[in-house]
This record gives structure tokens, sequence and C-alpha cells, in this order.
């Protein structure tokens, strides 16, 4: 017989601790108990290094939220992985529910959408930027349910004042862990020759410090390494590419 050490950090909430493997259906009996108890919510916390409790959590029906960092120490070994569910969660074995269950166990990767804007005359625009050094692509991080297309459009908006329609995908990269960022995925697009830009441009003042066309060697000395890696890939200084490649950090990684 297994004793649960219930705990109640809020009001209607319920939260205990697994430590050790059990049969997938006393954890089951044990959650839908609390939940019938009158609780609206119910949390179990584990060792995120403990696969074996991940899936057992998974298979009681409960959703993977994230991970409580020094929850129990001020080592790594502290860190508690938090799982849960909800009264109004869908039932645990309709296909909501097994979908919703394994949604959450998967990985959330970053991605951005960026754009090549050229003055037709051997120089691309680089963004000077109030929050860092180096210069860089207009464009940004792709919001939960935002397409990468539908994001660049937005964000040069938002960043330069104008609407421009992208003619086509040049680069997928894939970033590596990099000063502290996780790894994600660049898409690249190009948004075509604008030379009158700058003047026509309205720069959104909390991020855009002040717009420049770069030649390549430019490009090397004001941006980071890999946006100049992938530059020399997708534009070179000349014409755009015209058809997309694959790129890692930069550089070709197709063989």
């Amino acid at each position: 017989m297994i004793t649960w050490d219930w705990q109640s950090p809020h009001d209607g909430v319920r939260r205990t601790e697994l430590e050790s493997p059990v049969e997938p259906s006393v954890l089951i009996e044990a959650v839908d108990a609390e939940l019938a108890a009158g609780a609206r919510r119910v949390e179990v916390l584990l060792d995120p290094s403990r696969r074996d409790l991940r899936r057992l959590t998974m298979r009681a029906g409960l959703r993977t939220e994230g991970t409580l960092r020094a929850f129990v120490g001020d080592s790594p070994q502290g860190d508690r992985l938090l799982a849960s569910r909800v009264a109004t969660d869908p039932p645990r074995l309709s296909r909501e529910g097994r979908l919703g269950v394994l949604d959450s166990s998967l990985p959330v990767k970053r991605v951005i959408a960026q754009g090549v804007i050229t003055d037709g005359q051997g120089r691309v625009l680089l963004c000077e930027l109030t929050y860092k050094p180096e210069w860089d692509l207009p464009g940004g991080v792709v919001d939960p349910d935002e397409g990468p297309l539908q994001t660049v459009v937005r964000e040069v908006q938002e960043e330069l004042g104008i609407t421009l329609a992208p003619r086509g995908l040049l680069s997928v990269n894939w970033l590596p862990p990099y000063r502290g960022w996780s790894d994600a995925l660049l898409c690249v697009f190009d948004l075509g020759e604008h030379p009158d830009l700058i003047e026509q441009a309205t720069l959104q003042p909390s991020e855009i410090a002040a717009l420049h066309w770069c030649t390549p060697d430019e490009v090397a000395a004001h941006a980071a390494p890999y946006v100049a890696r992938h530059l020399a890939q997708v534009w070179g200084g000349t014409t755009t590419r015209r058809s997309t490649t694959y790129l890692s950090g930069g550089e070709p990684d197709l063989p």
C-alpha cells in the first residue's frame, strides 16, 4: 500500500513527489482521487534525469510543464520536473487528452525569421540595434501559432515601418547554442531590392538605432560571424541566391 505525501501549496492545488516507480494505475488512482475530492490542479514533482518517472507521469495523463530549478537544493540535483493534471483537462484516454500529454513532453525550438534587403549596388541592409553591439538583418522571433513568412513581414513593418512582400525563402539555418542562447532555426527570406528604403523607413526606437547599407567587408566588420557566413551563402555581395539552401551555423551542411 503506497502512502502519498500530498501538500496544498495553494487553494485547490495538491502536490506530491514521485521518487520511485509505481504501477501506472496506482498513480492514476491517486491523481483521480484528488481531482474527485475537489482539487482543480494536481502536481507531481520528479527528478528531471529519471526518464522512467517521466514516462510514468505521461502514462498517467499528466502534462509536462517545465523544470523548477533549485527546488529542493542548490545543485542541479535539486531541480524538479513539474507534471500536472487539471480538472478541465480532456479525459485521460481521449484523443485530445493523449495528444495534450504528448505535445507537452516534446522539445520546443526557437524559430527566427529575417529578411535580406539589397540596394542593387552590392550592399545589403543591416540594422544597428539598441540592445546588442552586433548589427543584424531585420526580423525577429516567430510568435506562437505564427508562420516564419508572416513573422518577417510583421517584424519589418514594426522595425522599419515598411511592408515588404517576400519573394522567396533563401535559407534555413540551424544555429547551435551561442552566448547563452539555446539552439534555434533561422529562416531567411528574400525581400528584394529597395534602394530608397533607408529614406522611407520609420524606425522602431526601442530596438533600431540606425540602418546601414553594407558591403561584404562591412558585414564582416559589424555583424556576428555566423551572420557574415550566412550572408556569404545567400547573397555574397552581387546577386541574391535563387534557390533555398540548408545551413548549420551559417555554413553548408549537405553533401
